[in-house]
């Protein structure tokens, strides 16, 4: 996030585009209906009826995988009407001749038949967010799930610059990240392109310094990203994987693909909490210990890195993550992992890492946690992002074409399939608790009325949803949530897998997939039909329960 999360209370605007925050991001979105109660304007793009979206000044409900052409459709209005900062563009930015002239052809004709949004609603979107100074631009899985993901992301950033929106208090750019901690290990070089503090792998300056800190050659290789490992692993080039607090057998595309990779590698390590379903193919489990159970920091989605401290030891055999990883090196025989505890991995990484330089264990507990970039012992921390100049200087400003996703439905997959979460089970690990597994038991496919009444459907019947990938039984909901020839899934239940139905195709440059449009078609079945036997006495207990 470029801005803090409290920033949202002073916000005057918060444009919220593919992100249900109040199921996927609770606290935060607690933060912005607090806001909206208090006056703050709210814009809601996301094709679901979500709480936030009912709540909203603006609701556009958009076909999904149709935002660049949205994002592109604001700008020409934006531009034609003259609510474009430009004093701003000047002084702060280069390229904005190129994405004035590609947006030229996005008129509102256009642009509403792409995205099934009015015209009177594109030009309302466009004038509240340019004509509100604090305006915060708030994103996730619903702008990068998609083929197009990394160009939404560029093109949300044009939208921000062309109207002066970044560098300022309560407004921004802000991407709410997926779980706890993934702004973290992404920080400390969980990316196949970077070390820590996003020093790319190719830099000679990385590699000199990281060899001088490591005491060993780095290797200046680009690294592979999930799907290239693998198809590796298919194709007998990945023979081994180490898999470490993650269930890609559960939560990624297209997961018959996975299965096949995992059966292919000769040998797996899962280091994990709970035989989670990519466990089960593991020849080794390593007992991992839960956030309550280590010492350490988490750096949240506002960049905020703060204290974790361990409440309780460990079960049985179980151990901190850093100590299973410092136990394999001195198998290994690698120097260097002598470390005692976590203060001290911390201690390296401020060495290694710039945004980090300036904090210490002893800083972030009288501090309760400081924002990167903190470079020196005596910085404040960094609330916001880009005050007065960027990193480079000046913003480049990339134009962005709007290509359609790609799969689409037809006559027989006439259905398009949305995926994302359920407040009840904010992940994959929360059915492994007996008390949420009891409020949410099973999965409840959103499908609309007019869908419902075609196949003669009642609430709670059993549903096979079939794509090009596979075939899963579920149970439904019935409600206009979800617009005519949609429908929506969770991928949180083993029971009714919905990554066996997601398609591969992938963004070309992160290779995320497509997880929000996939063509499925839906026909009733009953239990008996339903080849899944051994789930039906699970849903009947489940349901007992939930009586």
């Amino acid at each position: 996030m470029t801005n803090s999360v409290n920033e949202i209370l002073d916000a005057e605007l918060l444009f919220v585009i593919g992100s249900n925050t109040t199921e996927a991001h609770p606290i935060i979105g607690n933060k912005m209906k607090q806001a909206v109660r208090n006056g703050t304007k709210l814009i809601v793009v996301d094709p679901r009826t979500t709480e936030l979206a009912a709540m909203a000044d603006l609701h556009l409900r958009l076909r999904s995988g149709s935002d660049a052409a949205l994002i592109n459709g604001m700008m020409h209005i934006i531009l034609r009407e003259g609510w474009e900062d430009r004093a701003y563009i000047e002084a702060r930015t280069e390229g904005f001749e190129v994405v004035e002239e590609l947006v030229k052809k996005y008129t509102p004709e256009v642009v509403s038949a792409i995205t099934d949004i009015s015209e009177e609603d594109l030009y309302e979107a466009a004038k509240l967010y340019a004509n509100h100074r604090k305006a915060g631009i708030f994103y996730t899985l619903g702008i990068t799930e998609h083929t197009s993901g990394t160009s939404n992301v560029m093109n949300l950033a044009n939208l921000a610059l062309i109207t002066g929106h970044v560098g300022i208090e309560s407004a921004g750019i802000n991407p709410l990240r997926g779980q706890n901690n993934v702004q973290g290990a992404c920080d400390m070089g969980a990316l196949p392109d970077v070390y820590p503090g996003y020093q790319k792998v190719t830099d000679p300056a990385s590699i000199a310094r990281f060899s001088e800190a490591w005491g060993v050659p780095v290797s200046e290789r680009l690294g592979l990203r999930i799907p290239e490992m693998l198809d590796g692993a298919v194709a007998g080039d990945i023979r081994a994987m180490y898999v470490m607090g993650e269930d890609p057998v559960l939560t990624d595309p297209d997961a018959n693909h996975v299965k096949k990779a995992f059966e292919s590698m000769e040998f797996v390590v899962v280091q994990e909490l709970f035989m989670s379903e990519t466990a089960k193919y593991a020849d080794v489990i390593l007992p991992a210990a839960c956030y309550a159970e280590k010492d350490g920091t988490f750096t949240a989605s506002e960049r905020r890195v703060q204290r974790v401290r361990k409440a309780v030891n460990p079960p049985g055999q179980a151990k901190q993550d850093w100590e299973i990883i410092v136990a394999i090196a001195d198998k290994m025989g690698a120097e260097g992992f002598d470390f005692l505890n976590s203060e001290e991995i911390f201690e390296e990484i401020r060495c290694v890492t710039p945004q980090y330089a300036g904090m210490t264990y002893e800083r972030l507990e009288k501090e309760r946690g400081l924002q990167w970039p903190c470079p020196t012992p005596d910085h404040p921390g960094t609330k916001y992002l880009h005050k007065g100049t960027f990193p480079r200087g000046k913003a480049t400003m990339v134009p962005v074409e709007y290509k359609g996703p790609a799969e689409h439905v037809c006559d027989e997959y006439p259905i398009l399939l949305i995926t994302g979460r359920k407040l009840g089970h904010y992940n994959v690990t929360t059915r492994y608790s007996e008390l949420l597994d009891s409020i949410n038991p099973f999965e409840e496919a959103e499908i609309n009325p007019r869908e419902a009444e075609a196949l003669g459907l009642s609430e709670h019947d059993t549903i096979r949803v079939t794509s090009r990938r596979g075939s899963i039984v579920t149970r439904v909901q019935i409600t206009d949530r979800v617009k005519p020839g949609s429908m929506f899934m969770t991928f949180h239940y083993r029971e009714s897998p919905v990554n066996e139905l997601t398609q591969s195709a992938f963004d070309p440059i992160t290779l995320t997939g497509e997880y929000k449009v996939s063509a499925v078609k839906i026909e009733k079945v009953e239990w008996k039909d339903a080849q899944y036997e051994d789930e039906v006495h699970r849903f009947k207990r489940l349901e007992h329960l939930t009586e």
